[in-house]
């Protein structure tokens, strides 16, 4: 996002955070604003995703106040940061809700932030998270669109294995609870595959040479890698796998490798990557082709490129006015009761709310230079909750 576009939604922000009941058009005159608080990474590792979430979830809540609101009152997004540290993170959650009077929050941010938000909201108030996460989050108040493992991995990597010819993995990822529990899942589906992990290893967010890690996954005799890694780490191994030789000869699965990263990782790198995901930017349907053509009319040519995690809060912002639609109010006891069932239709297509989570279609994609190409798509794939 360049400075202009940056500044202009900044200032949208601000006003519309103030409840000027003239701007809302569609809106009932008078009516007081839904505020929503929206936590998203502008900083950290994750802060290549924070410009096209903002753009994203601005979007959507433009096209539903245009349409009346929720439940007649229009929404008045408040952005926050979350991509430092869950205490930060926290922090900043907390003087929305009881500082500015939050009725609802949508966080697209790390699982450890997540994790420390459900603890701090202990389900008084609805929060949806739309990021792809490991699973099996079950806190009472919170609902979760995003994809987890078994949606990306357990359709995916049988598909790798049979059209690939995959069967020794290599597992690769930033140090924390999002790939140490996606790998435990993977690992399942592998053995199941007919394959065998010959390699495991985790590193810190500010690891930025992979020379030793290569070194030991070409010495593993790998046909494939799984890539847990985020942002910039996610970059940087990338960019350093192809110039190691490796792409030539070994298959890479990302399962947070979007169209920013793969812009990133370079056309000269991507050879052999492959990505799983819920949305893609090109994907050929009715919804996401609107979708894609609205984003680029507002936000123009410089704009952050759409990709999977900036399109999960224009999604989240969608299914908070089916929450309270269904429920008839933002009342956590009342959304609470009403959630189970909820439906929604959005870019990913249409998304059923059961225990939780979302079944929703999962795309596999190959990288084709900086583009992806869908190859394969699973349809109304299950999240695999155990949430009761």
């Amino acid at each position: 996002m360049n400075r202009r576009s940056f500044i202009k939604n900044a200032l949208c922000t601000a006003v519309l955070s103030t409840g000027a009941a003239g701007l809302f058009t569609g809106t009932a005159l008078g009516a007081d604003p839904i505020k929503v608080g929206i936590l998203i990474p502008q900083s950290g590792p994750g802060g290549l995703f924070g410009p096209s979430c903002q753009n994203a979830a601005q979007l959507a809540v433009d096209e539903i106040n245009a349409q009346g609101g929720i439940l007649g009152r229009p929404i008045a997004p408040i952005f926050a940061d979350v991509g430092g540290p869950p205490s930060d993170a926290t922090q900043a959650a907390l003087k929305l809700w009881k500082g500015q009077k939050v009725e609802a929050f949508i966080g697209m941010h790390d699982s450890a932030v997540r994790g420390a938000l459900t603890n701090l909201f202990k389900g008084q108030v609805p929060y949806i998270y739309t990021a792809v996460y490991e699973g099996n989050e079950c806190s009472a108040g919170t609902y979760v669109i995003g994809e987890t493992p078994p949606q990306q991995l357990k359709p995916v990597i049988p598909w790798i294995a049979s059209k690939k010819g995959a069967s020794k993995w290599y597992l690769i990822g930033n140090d924390y609870n999002w790939p140490r529990d996606t790998n435990v899942a993977a690992k399942d589906y592998i053995t199941q595959s007919g394959g065998s992990v010959v390699g495991e290893e985790y590193l810190p967010f500010t690891a930025d040479n992979f020379d030793s890690n290569l070194a030991r996954i070409k010495s593993s005799g790998a046909d494939a890698v799984l890539i847990t890694l985020v942002g910039g780490a996610s970059v940087g191994f990338n960019r350093a796998f192809a110039s190691f030789g490796l792409s030539d000869s070994v298959v890479r699965l990302g399962t947070l490798i979007e169209e920013n990263t793969l812009a990133g990782i370079g056309a000269e790198n991507s050879k052999n990557l492959f990505s799983a995901s819920g949305y893609f930017a090109n994907i050929d349907t009715p919804d996401a082709r609107k979708f894609a053509a609205d984003y680029s009319s507002r936000y123009g040519a410089d704009a952050a490129a759409l990709n999977s995690l900036g399109e999960s809060c224009y999604e989240g912002v969608l299914f908070l006015q089916a929450l309270a639609q269904n429920a008839g109010s933002l009342a956590i006891a009342d959304i609470e009761k009403a959630s189970e069932g909820t439906r929604y239709s959005g870019p990913r297509g249409t998304a059923t709310m059961q225990n939780r989570h979302v079944s929703t279609n999962i795309y596999l994609a190959q990288a084709r230079g900086t583009d992806f190409e869908v190859v394969e798509t699973f349809t109304n794939v299950d999240p695999g909750s155990t949430c009761n």
